[in-house]
């Protein structure tokens, strides 16, 4: 870890993004999947469904989802009888996902209060690990990679979906005008909160290119590792086995 950390596009000390990162997810739990819907034209569905799939999760495996507080795939998994395993940083994020489960008649789902770096899940527990538009707001990704390596099984798979950079030319620029400019103000007139939202964009200008982020998972362990962009990079899937 460096002596400072991006929270957005300031440098902060780390324990202070930790900080910053819990009040923004505090404040945006209640409305963060409608939110969703708003900010990508509902498309983070079908980018989620794409994702379970390509995790092919099976009956009876063990799996952790990281950073999985409303539960969105969490529920996805659910339907393939595999034992999940939510875990996220925020209790704000996790009593919205156990209040949508219990919506739902989901009781199987076990909710965890963790901290992505310094997990306290016992090593080779799980048989995938999976972490969807939350590895950016982790302080120190390399810790925590390391430690879904740790956690899984020899076998072991790790899926993570994440904003990336777009390679589209043309897009790239729509896009950007898009993410700046008119999403902070949709999360002030939705979630009564523009700075949060603006944070949100700004992490995903700063967060590493596709090609970084998978030399990161390598350091960390993982074989095999790679990534399929989704609208040129503008989302991105990445994988790795522990072996």
């Amino acid at each position: 870890m460096t002596d400072t950390v991006s929270f957005g596009y300031e440098q902060v000390a780390p324990e202070e993004k930790t900080r910053r990162v819990g009040e923004v997810f505090r404040s945006v739990a209640k409305r963060y999947d409608i939110m969703n819907d708003l900010m990508s034209a509902g498309m983070h569905r079908l980018w989620k469904d794409d994702f379970v799939r390509r995790v092919n999760p099976r009956p009876g495996e063990d799996i952790l989802d990281m950073a999985g507080g409303t539960g969105d795939i969490a529920f996805r998994i659910e339907k393939s009888g595999a034992n999940i395993t939510v875990a996220d940083i925020n209790p704000a994020m996790l009593e919205v996902g156990m209040e949508r489960a219990a919506e739902q008649g989901l009781t199987s789902l076990i909710w965890r209060e963790e901290n992505a770096e310094t997990l306290s899940f016992p090593s080779f527990s799980f048989d995938a690990y999976t972490i969807a538009f939350g590895i950016r707001n982790v302080t120190d990704i390399p810790a925590a990679l390391k430690e879904a390596h740790r956690v899984l099984r020899f076998g072991g798979r790790f899926f993570c979906l994440e904003f990336s950079t777009t390679t589209w030319p043309g897009f790239a620029e729509v896009y950007d005008v898009y993410s700046e400019k008119l999403v902070p103000r949709i999360g002030e007139m939705v979630a009564k909160d523009g700075d949060s939202y603006r944070y949100l964009i700004e992490s995903i200008r700063r967060f590493p290119t596709m090609p970084d982020f998978a030399a990161m998972i390598s350091a960390a362990g993982f074989t095999q590792v790679r990534y399929t962009p989704i609208l040129g990079g503008a989302v991105a899937i990445h994988s790795g086995w522990k072996v």
